[in-house]
């Protein structure tokens, strides 16, 4: 693929995966191998922009118990399929990333099924914590609080939602945004609330993210970091990088 290709190729990220053959996803994978990990998680994600949001409760992928579910998503399976494409070296390489990352130990498959989703990460501090999902440098975007923790954790460490708007310039390309619950809205006792893929270009910064409700529907978005910091429920983030 040219220079010139790929670009066109970014400019317009509507070829969804969830027609895009594994031939073309190998070859595409090939032609950005030598790209940093965070701009090859950024060409994946933004693959998936204007995807349908996945209304199922606990995730299509999980109640069909697939690792390729690309037709609809919500936030932690866009994060999920546009990290472990961008590591990967083609299809099959993918699908052993997936059954590392996207579970507290590793995941079974057989037959093309998967066999213990019980054991998947459900909660985002999970995957932050467990190191499978970047390096934690939330600490790098200014001074941070302490708040409430929950199952287990005694406390969390975040960025406000006003000190990262201060120092949204240090974010990168791929770089995975968390998004923290206030404790007084927490349903199941979730510290994350939502997730997203840092976007940036002409000098501006864009969150990729799941915008939906379970139950209701919703698709994926590109929208300005700025814009959805300003009208977000809440009170602040984590920050993983690969």
């Amino acid at each position: 693929m040219t220079t010139l290709t790929l670009a066109i190729v970014l400019l317009f990220p509507s070829v969804s995966l969830a027609v895009m053959a594994d031939s073309r996803i190998a070859s595409l994978q090939r032609e950005l191998a030598d790209r940093p990990p965070g701009e090859r998680i950024v060409f994946w994600a933004e693959r998936f922009i204007n995807t349908p949001y996945d209304p199922d409760p606990i995730g299509e992928y999980v109640s069909k118990r697939a690792v390729v579910a690309d037709e609809r998503v919500d936030c932690m399976y866009l994060v999920f399929r546009a990290v472990e494409l961008a590591l990967g070296k083609d299809p099959a390489d993918t699908l052993k990333i997936a059954l590392d990352k996207r579970f507290m130990s590793r995941g079974k498959f057989e037959k093309g099924k998967v066999l213990n989703y019980e054991d998947r990460f459900q909660y985002g501090e999970d995957m932050i914590d467990s190191g499978k999902w970047g390096k934690e440098i939330t600490g790098a975007f200014g001074k941070t609080l302490t708040i409430k923790g929950s199952r287990g954790r005694e406390s969390v460490v975040m960025v406000t939602a006003p000190e990262i708007a201060r120092n949204e310039n240090l974010l990168l390309n791929g770089d995975i945004v968390f998004f923290i619950k206030s404790p007084e809205k927490r349903v199941s006792d979730e510290i994350i609330g939502h997730m997203g893929i840092i976007k940036k270009e002409a000098e501006k910064v864009y969150l990729i993210h799941a915008s939906g409700v379970k139950n209701k529907g919703g698709r994926v978005i590109k929208v300005l970091f700025s814009d959805y910091l300003a009208l977000m429920p809440f009170i602040g983030i984590r920050v993983s990088r690969f």
